[in-house]
């Protein structure tokens, strides 16, 4: 009997002990885990604008093409545009107003012919692949020539269009880079005399850059 009580205890005391040593342990309950932070997924829609520099070059066409060299030299600019990504596919549009300093000099009574300014309207389309853009472009083209002789100087205004293709790449989710070739090509126009006529083609490699809001 006396064994029988003395065990009873003991399992009373190690009882008791359990519980307290299970309600000294911290509770579980509203313990709330950090939320996991994750960086939004990089995307290229959205509107931008930049500025851009290079190289031009080309040649004149039409009747006053022989009394002209190839015009060559600075193309600078800014551009604004749209793009719209669909998967890993990009859409958008896009213009620019180009400042040229293409100067040919002339031969036969013309002291020279030369592309003021010009400007683009176009579609882009390309592949993403990540922040990598691979495009091409086409649309629109308007622009200012000039041609002179030693007394007299005549400019007019040309539509054409524009066609090329060039690689972006996103530096961050704001800024990107970019190098483009452009071919543009102009209607003729008379200049200076009736039958005296003049067009141009133009090249541009051009580098920029690209702040996207």
């Amino acid at each position: 009997m006396k064994k029988f009580l003395i065990s009873g205890a003991a399992a009373l005391v190690l009882m008791n002990t359990g519980a307290v040593s299970a309600a000294d342990l911290p509770a579980r309950k509203g313990v709330v885990s950090a939320p996991i932070v994750y960086a939004p997924a990089f995307t290229w829609t959205g509107f931008y604008a930049g500025l851009n520099g290079g190289y031009g070059f080309g040649s004149f066409t039409g009747t006053a093409s022989p009394l002209l060299r190839d015009p060559s030299g600075f193309v600078g600019g800014g551009q604004l545009g749209y793009n719209y990504q669909i998967n890993q596919f990009v859409v958008g549009v896009e213009g620019d107003l180009q400042y040229v300093d293409a100067k040919a000099n002339g031969r036969g009574g013309l002291s020279y012919g030369r592309l003021d300014y010009f400007g683009t309207i176009r579609a882009r389309g390309g592949v993403a692949f990540d922040r990598a853009l691979i495009y091409a472009t086409a649309g629109y083209a308007f622009g200012k020539a000039t041609a002179a002789t030693a007394v007299l100087a005549d400019s007019n205004m040309h539509n054409g269009y524009a066609v090329g293709a060039g690689v972006e790449y996103a530096i961050t989710n704001n800024w990107s880079a970019k190098l483009e070739y452009l071919y543009t090509s102009f209607e003729k126009k008379t200049y200076l005399a009736p039958g005296t006529t003049a067009g141009l083609d133009f090249s541009t490699v051009r580098g920029g850059v690209t702040y996207r809001f």
